[in-house]
């Protein structure tokens, strides 16, 4: 039109040439830059590797562009692709120069870029067709080219959390990870399952494992071929994932939630079930025997993708049951068919059973009526469940290098209420028991004994100790001195809110204590103790008037302290805490003068190991202990 600047012609090397200067015409082969004279369409020729040489000699340009369009096909540089459609349309005249009208002549931005974009490309192009050509140049190895047996080892290694990530790389390693082999790593090292799911045929095995595992309950055999499922035709992985993974929330220690009763659940991984074990004290008075485990539910895969659910409580065998995961530290459990918690016999037939199994006499054995009392009031009040519970985690006490004795769970004498079971803690000057089992005067989660470690007790001698009134007068002494000293620190204290801010500034000026002073505090704190405590061998004898349910204690003492008892009314009413002697034997035993009841509590350490079960921090184990006891306050 007029007034309009005429177009300049485009040039056939431009963009619409780039498809038939770089793609391959009429077959697989594509037409080479380098090669010359009159060719037919679908009849090109090509080049061996001597000749690609000799054109990288003579024009490396050229051979660059050659060499790309035989390696990919199409030239992903882009320069290359430019000058494939100025060969074409220049029909191979090499003078012509190497421009685009379409990017400008000027010499600006464009031309700069595309001159970089041409170096780049030469150079690993170039570098390329180098190592290809090199009898030595090789690619370096990738993860795809090791041995597969040898990605099964590195496989096997990792977390079995982290392998279906590892699935989504490449159908190659997806196929990789189909590998029992791999599966069954991780069961053993995270679950610790050593049963071999093709070599079933295993006896010897004791009664407690054949009761727990075995299908059905009218087979007393231990050879497990014809009693457990079908496993020659499962999978590590389904174990793995539809059993292991699935209900790992639930492995460790847990409290039922039976009213004042409370209890110790441990599930653990039995081989190739998830079981869960409830401890029972023994019978009383035999405080040092071990203690009594029953099933109360189990979980194990009847079908490969699917994990069932048994109860195992009641006399009639396994049955089905279900399991619900409230959150991360709370379960429930619940009983499918609870007519097989019934007996034909009745309610009598049941009691007198459960009676047996609680006590391991019967009732008429049992002379005291207020025990036989408490006795029915506990199987009326823990019948009414039928295993539809609710269970809290619960921690090991972590232990700590000044602790008196290690840590842990310890089971007791509590009068007419038989054997119950408490956690000793530790923290600093102070040593804390509290109810794993508890009873209707003071219920499970509250702090039956509390020691201060910062108050040793010296015993009279031998002759003395006998006579209860001069015990009791050695522990109200050291009673009152205790409530002088807190009413001073609590007086001080006051003062201390008033002088808060100028304390705050000459903290601030004085040097902090390192870790070498503080080690030293501690090391004193431990002397002071060691200086309190009695000769290792020091002669003990119940004093005259004490009651004690078990009349095999230690005649020999390591250590005393003083310390307080709670008590209480039935029904946790009007809680006090009392004056009494904690009394340290060895290791794995200790006792407390409870001096208001002039009663003796002997305890005794659960020495069974459990896992899964150790606090991840103090802080942890402190939350855990004021929340049970929150619960029944």
């Amino acid at each position: 039109m007029i007034g309009e600047r005429p177009q300049p012609m485009r040039a056939r090397g431009g963009r619409a040439g780039l498809a038939e200067g770089c793609r391959p015409r009429g077959g697989s082969r594509l037409r080479l830059a380098g090669r010359r004279g009159p060719t037919r369409t679908g009849d090109i020729p090509t080049v061996s590797a001597s000749e690609e040489k000799a054109q990288l000699r003579r024009s490396p340009r050229r051979s660059v562009m050659a060499v790309c369009a035989r390696l990919c096909g199409v030239g992903p540089a882009r320069g290359c692709r430019r000058r494939g459609a100025q060969q074409k349309g220049t029909a191979g005249d090499s003078s012509e120069p190497d421009t685009d009208p379409e990017e400008g002549g000027g010499g600006g931005c464009g031309e700069a870029a595309a001159a970089e974009d041409d170096d780049a490309a030469e150079e690993r192009i170039e570098g390329a067709a180098l190592a290809e050509s090199s009898p030595r140049g090789r690619a370096p190895l990738s993860l795809l080219d090791l041995p597969p047996e040898l990605l099964v080892q590195i496989f096997g290694s990792l977390p079995g959390t982290d392998l279906p990530n590892l699935a989504l790389v490449c159908s190659a390693f997806r196929r990789i990870l189909r590998t029992d082999t791999i599966w069954r790593r991780r069961c053993k090292e995270e679950y610790g399952v050593c049963e071999n799911l093709r070599k079933l045929e295993i006896t010897g095995v004791s009664c407690r494992d054949v009761y727990a595992k075995r299908i059905n309950p009218r087979v007393k055999s231990g050879r497990f071929m014809k009693i457990l499922p079908d496993y020659e035709h499962m999978e590590y992985r389904d174990v793995y994932t539809c059993l292991l993974h699935r209900y790992r929330h639930i492995l460790g220690l847990w409290q039922p939630d039976i009213g004042p009763y409370g209890g110790l659940l441990n599930v653990v991984v039995d081989g190739l079930f998830i079981i869960g074990w409830m401890y029972l004290p023994p019978h009383d008075p035999h405080v040092d025997d071990p203690m009594r485990v029953k099933p109360l539910f189990r979980i194990h895969l009847m079908e490969r993708k699917s994990a069932t659910v048994e109860c195992m409580y009641g006399h009639k065998g396994p049955h089905s049951g279900h399991i619900q995961i409230v959150k991360k530290d709370e379960f429930s459990t619940k009983c499918n068919q609870t007519d097989h918690h019934r007996m034909s016999g009745g309610r009598q037939e049941e009691f007198r059973t459960w009676l047996r199994e609680e006590w391991g006499r019967t009732l008429e054995d049992i002379f005291h009526e207020h025990m036989q009392e408490l006795i029915l009031m506990k199987f009326i009040y823990t019948s009414q469940y039928d295993n539809c519970l609710t269970y809290r985690r619960i921690y090991l006490p972590p232990r700590s290098a000044i602790d008196l004795i290690k840590p842990g769970l310890f089971k007791g004498t509590y009068g007419s209420h038989g054997l119950e079971i408490v956690m000793l803690s530790f923290h600093g000057k102070k040593a804390k028991g509290t109810k794993i089992t508890g009873d209707p005067n003071i219920p499970a989660g509250q702090q039956t004994v509390e020691i201060d470690l910062a108050h040793p007790i010296q015993l009279p001698d031998i002759e003395n100790l006998s006579n209860f009134s001069e015990l009791s007068r050695i522990v109200l002494e050291v009673q009152e001195q205790v409530r002088r000293e807190q009413q001073q620190e609590e007086e001080e204290g006051g003062l201390e809110k008033e002088h808060q801010p100028q304390a705050q500034e000459e903290e601030e000026e004085q040097p902090q204590p390192g870790p070498s002073q503080r080690e030293a505090g501690r090391g004193a704190e431990e002397e002071a103790v060691a200086q309190g405590s009695p000769p290792a061998s020091c002669p003990f004898v119940l004093p005259g008037g004490i009651a004690s349910r078990n009349e095999d204690y230690p005649r020999t003492c390591r250590a005393c302290f003083y310390g307080t008892g709670l008590i209480a009314g039935h029904g946790f009413t009007s809680p006090e805490r009392t004056p009494g002697v904690f009394v340290l034997f060895d290791d794995d035993r200790f006792g407390f003068i409870w001096l208001e009841l002039q009663s003796f509590s002997l305890y005794s350490r659960i020495k069974d190991s459990f896992q899964n079960a150790d606090a991840p921090s103090q802080e942890a184990f402190d939350e855990m202990l004021k929340n049970i006891q929150l619960l029944t306050s």
